[in-house]
């Protein structure tokens, strides 16, 4: 049998009963838009991250796009941000006039490297954006010192990273801003495209409301131009219910990365990434480096095991961003790590049985007892 990425039918099957009647309860009301659970889930979810406010949003890169509007960026401002990420984080940059400065990853983390930030501070230099990549936090203290001594905003990518902690507190909350993408396949994951704000501040999530329903607060009144991102009633249906459930899949999570840990960390021919001191994460992938990493993904496949590259190319190397000048060579921790990383199959309904197979097949790869 095919070992999947991830399985978004055994994850369903687990929770059809709840997610059916919550959809009927929404097409019997018929409040396709703003209906009562977008407003129920907003403050379930702000709750959950100890927030005081959650905004939904139609994706991911609209809630960075529409916190880097309410911040006050203007075209030529420039953030701060890794070149190992999905290409949403620094869209949401470009699409308010603001430019991208890519900062190299940390050699052990594999996360936002504040040492190396330094370097590429400028005078128009006005936030940092780090992204808790495959759910693993970014040491938030260091950014935010960091930022405070320069006066930058901080604004978290916390798309990979729901409900993971540093220190005891929740990412997403920790600095002005918070976004998260609730597409599909994320931690918790829509039935389509949603997304969401999380922040302390009122202003913020005012003009982040305001900007997402056409800049309006009242129905008549448009106090200034916007945009239709609004988060979908059915889709905040669904994400109530697993939001219920949430902590218990990250838990499951915690398990096949543990597992993988136990059964892999004997091979020197893998490296895994360093959590930073005091995070707990939630492995929304599970990914390490592997020498020969392309033989060995064609070995997981022969045997039916799927797997994934998350990503091949880091960004300043992509076609779209050739106008920032940027080449091979520039960020070498982040080119190294693009050409030998590799997914495994991490999900909360991936069993010891199937785990145990993927270790085999990585063990026999390398030859390993």
């Amino acid at each position: 049998m095919k070992i999947p990425l991830v399985d978004l039918r055994a994850q369903y099957a687990n929770l059809r009963p709840e997610i059916d009647a919550a959809i009927a309860a929404v097409l019997e009301s018929t409040a396709f838009v703003k209906g009562p659970a977008v407003g129920e889930f907003e403050t379930a979810f702000a709750s959950y991250c100890e927030a005081r406010h959650a905004i939904g949003v139609g994706n991911g890169t609209d809630a960075l796009r529409l916190v880097f509007r309410a911040l006050g960026f203007e075209p030529g401002d420039e953030m701060l941000t890794v070149p190992t990420t999905f290409i949403a984080t620094t869209e949401a940059i470009s699409h308010v006039g603001a430019v991208t400065r890519f900062v190299d990853i940390d050699e052990r983390t594999w996360m936002f490297d504040v040492e190396k930030a330094a370097g590429h501070v400028t005078d128009r230099t006005r936030a940092i954006v780090p992204v808790h990549l495959y759910g693993h936090p970014v040491d938030m203290d260091a950014v935010n010192a960091f930022a405070s001594q320069r006066h930058l905003a901080v604004v978290e990518d916390a798309a990979q990273a729901h409900g993971a902690r540093l220190r005891g507190r929740r990412v997403g909350a920790l600095a002005q801003a918070g976004t998260f993408s609730f597409y599909p396949g994320k931690n918790l994951g829509a039935y389509g495209d949603a997304g969401a704000v999380v922040t302390n501040d009122d202003d913020v999530a005012e003009r982040v409301r305001m900007y997402a329903d056409h800049g309006r607060l009242d129905k008549y009144e448009h106090r200034t131009e916007g945009w239709n991102s609004r988060l979908d009633t059915i889709q905040a249906a669904v994400l109530a219910v697993k939001l219920r459930s949430l902590d218990d899949a990250n838990a499951e999570r915690r398990r096949c990365a543990q597992r993988y840990n136990d059964a892999l960390g004997g091979i020197d021919a893998l490296e895994f990434p360093v959590l930073v001191d005091g995070a707990e994460p939630v492995h929304h992938l599970y990914v390490v480096r592997a020498q020969n990493r392309d033989a060995l993904r064609k070995h997981l496949g022969d045997q039916e095991i799927a797997t994934g590259v998350h990503y091949p190319l880091p960004l300043h190397l992509q076609p779209a961003y050739r106008h920032l000048g940027y080449a091979r060579g520039d960020f070498p921790v982040a080119e190294a790590l693009a050409d030998s990383i590799v997914s495994l199959p991490c999900y909360p309904e991936l069993g010891d049985t199937d785990i145990d197979r993927v270790v085999d097949a990585v063990r026999s790869f390398y030859d390993a007892p």
